[in-house]
């Protein structure tokens, strides 16, 4: 192959212009072609064609066909979950202060509660952790439906653990792009991400964990406990099936995954 190397952009800039009418594309200089060129040397080698993992796939359509498109309920997205194989915490959503008590009562403490209707809930202070009593859930209730374009109030069984984050994103015309790293705040504040086009399979699911920089937390460090590789990984591989079968996902975040 002939790589082209236009360095004149001002000089021919009507050259370079018809150039690239004609579709083609070029190097501005010689560095950046010979940085190009180490990194394509040194990539590495293409993954084996992933094994998935079967899902129950009536049950990803059973929530999606039929369904208008913007955000899914909380309701339909831990059917969605489930269908694909990710295990979720027990839930409840509840709109009624009266049902408030039982809720909390039938999931256990301690307890997350979370408002439902805006997209981004810990800007407009949605979130609540640490719950262990039923007047605070009661008090928290009338506090998060007081919330702007509040609709319900998420009951959620919290769990303990590292926080990773799982997630994907439709990028046409390449498909799905799966997306991982370490969860809670540490996704916006590192932006420590890897990134692989759908499917993703196992050996690809676990260089994607290990080559976050943030690995060594991944690992253990510390005396920390670190986080079961096996299952991290798994959940990508579930997460790639569930797009597979659903392609109209235009995003989807997990964040934490425990």
């Amino acid at each position: 192959p002939i790589f082209p190397i236009l360095p004149s952009v001002i000089q021919a800039a009507e050259e370079v212009s018809m150039f690239h009418a004609m579709g083609h594309v070029n190097f501005t200089d010689e560095v950046s072609f010979g940085f190009t060129l180490a990194r394509a040397y040194r990539r590495e080698p293409p993954f084996p064609v992933p094994v998935l993992p079967p899902v129950d796939q009536a049950g990803i359509r059973a929530v999606l066909d039929g369904h208008a498109p913007g955000y899914l309920s909380p309701e339909e997205t831990m059917r969605l979950l489930t269908a694909a194989g990710i295990k979720t915490a027990a839930q409840r959503t509840v709109t009624q202060p009266e049902e408030i008590a039982e809720a909390a009562k039938a999931l256990g403490y301690p307890l997350v509660m979370k408002v439902v209707g805006p997209v981004h809930k810990s800007d407009v202070g949605g979130v609540r952790t640490g719950i262990t009593d039923v007047q605070s859930v009661e008090k928290i209730f009338s506090e998060l439906m007081h919330i702007e374009g509040a609709t319900a109030v998420l009951l959620q069984q919290q769990k303990k653990g590292v926080e990773v984050f799982i997630g994907a994103s439709k990028e046409d015309p390449f498909g799905h792009v799966v997306l991982c790293g370490l969860g809670g705040i540490f996704i916006e504040v590192f932006k420590d991400v890897t990134s692989a086009i759908a499917p993703v399979g196992k050996e690809e699911a676990l260089s994607m964990i290990r080559h976050l920089k943030s690995y060594p937390i991944i690992q253990g460090t510390r005396g920390k406990e670190g986080v079961n590789e096996a299952l991290f990984s798994q959940a990508l591989l579930q997460l790639s099936v569930l797009l597979n079968v659903a392609p109209e996902i235009m995003e989807l975040d997990i964040n934490p995954l425990m």
